[in-house]
């Protein structure tokens, strides 16, 4: 049965908080530990971070997650994924770097991330870069490849099914929904299966019941798509 893809713009975005590490505490409290570094960003580690992992892993939620937390603290940050065809040159006010998909970049992205890797380095600003293949395993320039693989490197794992419902059921709990077994494995097998997306599945549910008065059923839930 084919996935539908939430769009992630439809609510809230993905937060460390709403992360939910299952295997992957270790990254998780590395970031937060890069994070808590508030005072003064000057004091953040420069070494660069790679996170890398199977689709559905967690990979983008992080770093949107990092981006968000950043400008929280009145930063600002450089962007780059593999839809940014032009990449803007490196800017000195930036606070860090974040690279999303790196194993997707073309020739002209690659040549943007290590200037703008370079230039994090010269001004002691943090890298974090994601992607779905090891450093090593990479297929990109070497000189970027080599940058991405020498600082800290997470490999992010794809939570388990048995953990994607304990987190929805506790999620649902949480907010005081009832779930189904039936509609629990409708969302799982006909939406994304990260767990962001999952989430603000749930928290569109949740909203669009209490709008129509009705019970989270899979008729709601197909109701509330169709009117998207």
């Amino acid at each position: 049965m084919k996935q539908i893809t939430l769009d992630i713009g439809l609510a809230t975005g993905p937060t460390l908080k709403s992360f939910f590490p299952g295997p992957n505490q270790a990254a998780l409290e590395h970031l937060q530990l890069w994070l808590g570094s508030k005072a003064n960003a000057s004091t953040r580690s420069p070494v660069p971070t790679y996170l890398w992992g199977n689709e559905g892993s967690g990979r983008t939620h992080l770093l949107k997650a990092v981006q968000e937390s950043l400008r929280e603290q009145g930063a600002t940050v450089g962007w780059l994924d593999a839809d940014v065809m032009e990449p803007p040159a490196f800017d000195e006010q930036w606070g860090a770097v974040l690279m999303d998909n790196v194993h997707l970049y073309t020739a002209v992205q690659q040549h943007a991330a290590f200037n703008w890797f370079v230039n994090a380095q010269t001004y002691q600003r943090g890298v974090l870069a994601a992607g779905s293949l090891a450093p090593a395993h990479l297929q990109l320039r070497d000189d970027l490849r080599t940058r991405l693989g020498w600082g800290h490197v997470f490999q992010l794992q794809v939570l388990s099914e048995p953990e994607r419902r304990a987190v929805l059921r506790q999620a649902a709990d949480a907010r005081g929904l009832f779930l189904g077994d039936e509609v629990m494995d409708f969302m799982l097998t006909r939406f994304s299966r990260d767990l962001g997306s999952l989430m603000e599945l749930l928290d569109l549910i949740d909203g669009y019941a209490l709008q129509t008065k009705r019970a989270i059923t899979i008729p709601l839930i197909k109701s509330m798509m169709e009117e998207s």
